[in-house]
């Protein structure tokens, strides 16, 4: 029995797929890498994922598709995992081998331990293109570390510390009981994936290890803002799936995981609305303005804890005038973050 499944998404990915899958291959015999070839047509991605299988073939498995798009591969790789505890690792990052170690041990702890774990979290680093102080997300002086804890256990996270899929990594039946299936073709699905499990998670641990490198400063990336300007339609889609989760299926109770999932929407709804005022699309601000109603109306509690925290209220500032100063805080934090 594999510990830890992780999943590579693969599309044209040969320039970066080999860094990744070799910073994965130190797991042996504890992990399985699913390598998802999601119908990739200009490059040897296909190819170099069956060389891995051929020489490595109790380790890593390639996986052929046609073109489903991120979240259609991550949900090949949930119908296929054999690990207790399932991990999506995009092809153009890697994680540290040092803290792969440390991980693969609390698993291992936890397997053979008699409290069952929804999701661990880990440290995420920002390896920016150009940029020598990485930005480390740690979770610290949040969460209780190296053992099992509930949510009563956690403290509130700050603005400044979100998780995203890069810090989890969930128990694999969960994710088949939660019947998680992504959309296809549409990109930032991660944000729905670090988002709705979270819902069923009764008991989470925690390790303080930089463990998922995060690349970010390609020109084509889709986190890259002039990328996200031009599929502001998938942004919102995703934005408005997560708000009618909330309202239908998430968690009702307005205690620490109420929070938690408050906190996440939060963030995607100030990304969201950010981005509508920085578009020039002429009716950008009436599809802000229809992303908030939504909220309203489907969640009025939800509405009220997002739109009258500090992200909501800056970001629903009045006049041409507030909507510059929206997009001045957006441009310090920025710099302060490194985000992209």
């Amino acid at each position: 029995m594999k510990i830890l499944t992780v999943t590579v998404p693969c599309y044209n990915s040969e320039a970066y797929m080999e860094r990744c899958i070799e910073s994965l291959l130190p797991g042996g015999d504890d992990v399985e890498i699913l390598i998802v070839d999601d119908g990739s047509t200009k490059d040897r991605t296909a190819e170099i994922a069956d060389q891995y299988e051929k020489k490595y073939p109790n380790i890593v498995r390639a996986i052929h598709q046609e073109n489903k798009g991120h979240g259609g591969a991550v949900n090949t790789g949930i119908r296929n995992a054999s690990g207790l505890y399932f991990k999506v690792v995009d092809s153009d990052d890697w994680v540290d081998e040092d803290a792969y170690r440390k991980i693969l041990s609390a698993l291992n702890g936890i397997v053979r331990g008699s409290t069952v774990v929804d999701v661990v979290l880990s440290n995420y680093v920002y390896e920016k293109q150009g940029v020598k102080r990485k930005r480390v997300m740690r979770y610290g002086a949040f969460f209780p570390q190296d053992r099992p804890f509930t949510w009563r256990e956690m403290k509130p996270l700050p603005l400044s510390r979100y998780v995203l899929m890069h810090s989890i990594i969930y128990r694999t039946g969960l994710l088949r009981e939660t019947g998680l299936t992504l959309p296809e073709h549409t990109f930032y699905v991660d944000n729905i994936y670090a988002y709705e499990p979270f819902a069923a998670v009764k008991t989470l641990y925690y390790v303080d290890a930089n463990f998922y490198r995060y690349f970010i400063g390609r020109d084509d990336q889709s986190v890259n803002e002039k990328v996200m300007l031009t599929r502001m339609d998938q942004q919102i889609r995703v934005n408005n799936r997560m708000i009618d989760f909330m309202h239908t299926t998430g968690c009702r109770t307005k205690g620490a995981q109420w929070r938690f999932l408050m906190h996440s929407l939060s963030i995607i709804m100030t990304i969201t609305s950010i981005l509508l005022i920085r578009s020039k699309e002429s009716d950008a601000l009436e599809k802000k303005k229809a992303l908030w109603d939504r909220l309203k109306a489907a969640d009025r509690g939800a509405y009220l804890w997002i739109r009258f925290g500090m992200l909501g209220v800056w970001m629903n500032l009045p006049g041409e005038s507030g909507r510059k100063l929206s997009e001045k805080g957006y441009e310090l934090a920025q710099k302060f973050y490194g985000f992209n």
